[in-house]
């Protein structure tokens, strides 16, 4: 494979063209994420007011009707509703893991099964969630250990 950077005319628009068989997945999600990269979240925490980039976040968490961004070592307010932050961040590796919790599949360190059908991800911040079973099938396809049917 060859990657080809060329700077635009002046007053030209920046445009990415890939050429390639048969695009999967992985591809389309890489594309898909280079749009929506400046995405950013306003979050509250005590009196601040705080820019989260996407980048920083480890996971989303509802509780009691209100939506927090865990990042490495802060806890912040934001003001989304859970399955309004799925639909932003899909396209950027985050990934549904329970009704209540979006987890950023980047800051996954390593994955550990569960008897109960149950993984726990164990993250790079030292903590550990777990993903329920309804969601571990499209965890699984999303990292490729299992097919699309």
């Amino acid at each position: 494979m060859r990657i080809i950077i060329e700077s635009p005319q002046p007053g030209d628009e920046d445009v990415v063209i890939v050429r390639c068989a048969s695009p999967d997945q992985r591809l389309v999600s890489m594309l898909l994420s280079f749009q929506t990269a400046n995405t950013e979240l306003t979050g509250y925490l005590d009196d601040k007011i705080v820019r989260l980039n996407y980048q920083d976040i480890f996971y989303f968490e509802a509780n009691e009707n209100r939506v927090f961004a865990y990042c490495h070592s802060e806890v912040y307010e934001v003001k989304y509703k859970l399955y309004e932050l799925e639909k932003m961040f899909v396209p950027l590796d985050f990934i549904r893991c329970s009704k209540s919790m979006i987890i950023n599949m980047e800051k996954i360190e390593y994955l550990s099964p569960l008897f109960s059908g149950k993984l726990e991800a164990h993250l790079k911040n030292g903590e550990k969630v777990l993903i329920s079973r309804q969601y571990v099938r499209s965890l699984k396809v999303k990292l490729g250990i299992e097919e699309v049917e």
